[in-house]
């Protein structure tokens, strides 16, 4: 049986989850990443995805999250998200809009790295359009 540690999800807006849980997968910027209990010392930086969560009752949550970053260490994982909803509470307009300003910003970018960031963070969540609710 797996070994329980403690998860928060906080957002600007609010905390959205803390609870002892048994796994956390994280959108990390190199890839995902799945969080347990006693994990090494870590800290990275989340991409647009989708955060799962396992509690330790066995349910299993998932949340959109939009960018931030991850402290995790042996006894539990902060996930301090630039923004993050359940994954229920998406809707498609909401998504259309994100994806619409980063393109706007993109127009209007000079840097080539710059630019580059605003097209990867545009696939993303273009991405996450298979998952979220219709409007």
């Amino acid at each position: 049986m797996a070994d329980n540690f403690n998860f928060e999800l906080v957002s600007p807006e609010r905390l959205l989850l803390s609870e002892m849980v048994t796994e956390v997968v994280i959108p990390a910027t190199e890839g995902e990443m799945t969080v347990m209990a006693n994990h090494a010392p870590t800290m990275t930086t989340i991409k647009p995805g989708v955060v799962s969560v396992r509690s330790a009752s066995g349910k299993k949550q998932d949340y959109v999250v939009f960018g931030g970053f991850a402290d995790i260490l042996p006894t539990g994982c902060t996930l301090l998200a630039e923004s993050a909803v359940p994954v229920e509470e998406l809707h498609k307009d909401e998504l259309t809009r994100r994806i619409e300003a980063a393109r706007q910003e993109l127009e209007h970018a000079e840097l080539h790295e710059h630019k580059s960031k605003l097209e990867h963070f545009i696939m993303e969540l273009t991405h996450l359009s298979g998952i979220v609710q219709q409007d």
